[in-house]
């Protein structure tokens, strides 16, 4: 009796902790003095972070209580003494870290398939990171030495390191479509060139339904569309900004025979090199119907920058600016990553031709209007 008793209290206490609304994270430190805290950061839908909570150290331990969530989210803790954060998953589960004063690289946060996933993916990079600094020492020995062989060698490894690096984060989104870091993953991989778009939106595609509806997925596609809009063959995507004398000019606006999108920026130094050849093009056909419009990449603040670059470099024709930097929308739009960005297009507004530079410029412009 005495023992049907006891199992049955215990099956009430297990049904009690399936049913909380909560979840723990308990950590141990290594090397922390008492009253040292713990910072519990959350990321927005725009990676934006906010704290959330403050634990203390006390006796080498520290505690935190959450309300469950079945919102996807990534979180990080910023312990004091340092600038690196140890990032992990809310999953409604109770969650155990181990943090090291000497080393965040060391500490981790477990009790979770996503957070043990990824804990051993970061170990994973983390061994080829090791791998690569081991073999720049061995560059730089190789180097003061003049031996030419060996450098190539190493020159060699690392390529392949690069592409081990690349299939590790590759089984990573395939073999955890569960998880919100995959969809995380997905977005550096293509924005650093590491993926095609193609690429990209399959990857996106095969993650969970729940995955696939978070903003970061969300973002991948519409960041894929926009390079399928920027691809040759499409039609430019629309678009109207201020210009220099504060009125609104559209895209429509500035079409001619043949039009030039040129990104660029008054800061941009391999922008303003350019800027002779592009006047020199413009100077010589637009009487033939090339005509020009600038979209301007600088700050905001720095109008008169802007508008100075312009005088300075002689840039007789349209000008746009958002003023925003790398958040200005028709670079967006355009997918732009860098500067500068031209994109050509025909009278119908479609593009026909994408970043020519220097002499290649002059002769696409002379094939078309000579």
């Amino acid at each position: 009796m005495r023992y049907l008793f006891a199992l049955s209290s215990l099956l009430l206490l297990m049904s009690c902790a399936d049913n909380s609304t909560t979840y723990t994270l308990q950590g141990t430190t290594v090397g922390y003095p008492d009253g040292a805290r713990v910072y519990v950061y959350s990321l927005d839908a725009n990676n934006q972070p906010k704290v959330i909570d403050t634990l203390i150290i006390q006796d080498a331990s520290f505690s935190g209580t959450y309300p469950k969530t079945d919102a996807l989210g990534m979180n990080y803790l910023k312990p004091d003494y340092t600038k690196k954060m140890l990032f992990y998953f809310p999953e409604n589960t109770n969650l155990k870290a181990v943090i090291y004063k000497d080393s965040i690289d060391a500490s981790s946060i477990t009790g979770s398939p996503q957070n043990d996933n990824f804990n051993q993916f970061q170990k994973d990079l983390s061994a080829i990171a090791a791998m690569r600094r081991e073999r720049t020492t061995e560059f730089n020995k190789a180097r003061m030495a003049n031996d030419r062989d060996k450098m190539i060698q190493i020159q060699q490894q690392n390529r392949g390191d690069a592409g081990r690096e690349k299939e590790v984060k590759l089984s990573f989104i395939e073999e955890n479509p569960n998880a919100l870091y995959s969809a995380m993953l997905i977005s550096e991989m293509f924005t650093k060139g590491d993926i095609t778009a193609d690429k990209a939106l399959a990857s996106v595609n095969n993650l969970s339904p729940k995955v696939s509806k978070s903003t970061q997925a969300t973002k991948i596609k519409a960041a894929v569309n926009a390079v399928a809009k920027s691809s040759i063959g499409g039609d430019a995507p629309k678009f109207s900004a201020p210009t220099p004398e504060g009125e609104t000019l559209s895209l429509d606006d500035a079409l001619g025979k043949y039009t030039i999108i040129d990104f660029w920026a008054s800061w941009c130094r391999p922008c303003r090199m350019e800027n002779p050849n592009v006047v020199s093009v413009y100077n010589k056909y637009h009487d033939k119907g090339l005509n020009i419009i600038s979209v301007s990449l600088d700050r905001k603040g720095q109008r008169e920058r802007w508008i100075k670059a312009i005088e300075d470099d002689n840039m007789d024709w349209y000008h746009v600016s958002n003023l925003q930097f790398w958040n200005d929308p028709i670079a967006k739009q355009y997918n732009v990553r860098s500067i500068p960005a031209t994109f050509l297009l025909d009278e119908n507004g479609k593009i026909i031709a994408k970043n020519l530079r220097g002499p290649a410029l002059g002769a696409k412009i002379a094939k078309l209007l000579d």
